[in-house]
């Protein structure tokens, strides 16, 4: 026990092996405790996808997605039209960081490579030589094609939940309220009651129409892509003569 204890914690292994505690006390707190480890991140895809995102600033509100549910969906990235996809993306597509969680997949990676390094610098006894680093470096493709194999399992249970880890819940003919103004093909952030629990879902307008900030509107439908949801502006009394594309509400 000494021993492994002794690899793990070498010059060679400390920095993936305090990168991996990292991660296990990340995972206990959302466990445990119900943390959410909430991120504004505002990614540019450069994708035929346009946001008001002024409109978001000026209300003060922002989308905040939880790190460990956050999913870069393959649909978005491979939309791009202006140019070919970067490297890097191809790379985060086919080691199954764009489909999962990032969050699972970045911990599976990490931890394999961890293994990998450890089993590695101990049987050729370099976990605190130059050789040691050598393996380090030439430990992260195969931990990434290993991660590749394990990921892909799940990439169908994952396909099945939605951001909260829930069940999808069918938003159809519910009410919410626009937290940005959308117009045209503009696309906007919005909240909805489901269940007793607000949502934040991105919609578009479904005619066009211009929907004001904090206008309340009704879900029609998801969108083909199952990206966004197309909404019409909802007035009190209007859900007994609603009536688009053959959709009562």
């Amino acid at each position: 026990m000494n021993t492994v204890i002794e690899i793990a914690f070498s010059s060679v292994n400390i920095v993936l092996t305090l990168l991996v505690i990292l991660l296990i006390i990340y995972w206990l707190f959302n466990m445990i405790s119900g943390i959410d480890f909430d991120l504004d991140i505002d990614v540019d895809i450069d994708a035929d996808v346009d946001v008001d995102v002024d409109a978001s600033l000026d209300s003060g509100t922002s989308t905040l997605t939880d790190l460990a549910n956050a999913e870069i969906n393959k649909e978005d990235v491979l939309r791009t039209k202006r140019k070919n996809l970067e490297w890097w993306q191809i790379v985060l597509i086919y080691f199954n960081f764009v489909g999962l969680p990032f969050m699972f997949t970045f911990t599976c990676w990490i931890f394999i490579w961890w293994l990998c390094n450890v089993i590695s610098t101990s049987i050729t006894a370099s976990y605190n030589n130059n050789f040691g680093y050598t393996l380090l470096l030439a430990g992260i493709l195969p931990s990434l094609i290993l991660t590749k194999i394990f990921t892909t399992p799940f990439k169908r249970f994952f396909k099945n939940l939605n951001q909260d880890g829930d069940l999808p819940t069918n938003l159809n003919g519910r009410k919410g309220i626009m937290l940005s103004k959308i117009s045209g093909d503009k696309m906007g952030s919005a909240e909805v009651l489901a269940d007793g629990n607000p949502m934040s879902i991105y919609a578009k307008s479904v005619d066009g129409k211009p929907i004001n900030y904090k206008q309340p509107i009704l879900i029609v439908r998801k969108s083909d892509d199952t990206n966004f949801y197309w909404v019409s502006p909802y007035e009190d009394g209007d859900e007994n003569t609603l009536n688009i594309d053959g959709i009562e509400f």
